[in-house]
């Protein structure tokens, strides 16, 4: 199978025999792998750029792997992350995916399942990354824009109709319309729902 380029599962596993098990496994499966003994040395080298996910073992000395989760969220971290352990419980089965965890694995990993994760994860995190790249993209176009093309946008974005729009601002409906149009037309969105969504994604960033 097919690995996407520049994507690497990262791996965060205190047991050595775990450790270079697994990435045998995967490193013969076409996975690129990169391997952390622990969770502080995994933090010290992550680079705002890396693309993948995260495997993380849920015990470990120091920062446990739930923790290591929380702390990635924390940090505004899109890596998605699969954990895994050999002491399962429904408590931190739950914590893993209330915080958002692709899957929660017991030890011995059974194969299948740890690829599909992998892979889930892998799709998760290009459907993230392209969302950041369209709201960039979005952003630089909004800066294109007039103080009253921003100012239609706004009210059209809240649902006002044009009439209404036209008597918020003080200019006839006609005037309206053509702000309304060189304001979409800069901005290459099809109509108005693609602008709400567009205009919604990057006030939630």
């Amino acid at each position: 199978m097919m690995q996407p380029k520049g994507y690497t599962v990262y791996m965060v596993e205190d047991d050595a025999s775990v450790r270079d098990a697994l990435g045998l496994l995967l490193g013969l499966r076409g996975y690129a792998v990169s391997m952390f003994g622990d969770a502080e040395s995994f933090l010290a080298a992550r680079k705002a750029d890396w693309r993948g996910c995260a495997l993380i073992d849920i015990r470990m000395p120091g920062m446990d792997g739930l923790a290591l989760q929380k702390e990635l969220q924390k940090s505004g971290c899109d890596m998605p992350v699969i954990v895994m352990t050999g002491h399962g419980d429904v408590d931190s089965a739950r914590d893993a995916f209330r915080s958002q965890a692709v899957d929660f694995l017991e030890k011995p990993v059974e194969q299948a399942r740890l690829y599909a994760a992998i892979d889930e994860a892998f799709v998760r995190q290009a459907a993230a990354h392209e969302s950041e790249m369209q709201q960039g993209d979005f952003s630089r176009l909004l800066a294109t824009l007039t103080p009253r093309e921003k100012e239609v946008m706004e009210l059209v974005v809240i649902g006002r109709h044009n009439r209404e729009i036209a008597e918020l601002l003080g200019i006839s409906a006609r005037t309206v319309e053509v702000h309304k149009a060189r304001m979409m037309a800069k901005l290459q969105v099809a109509g108005v729902p693609e602008l709400v969504r567009m205009s919604l994604t990057g006030r939630n960033r």
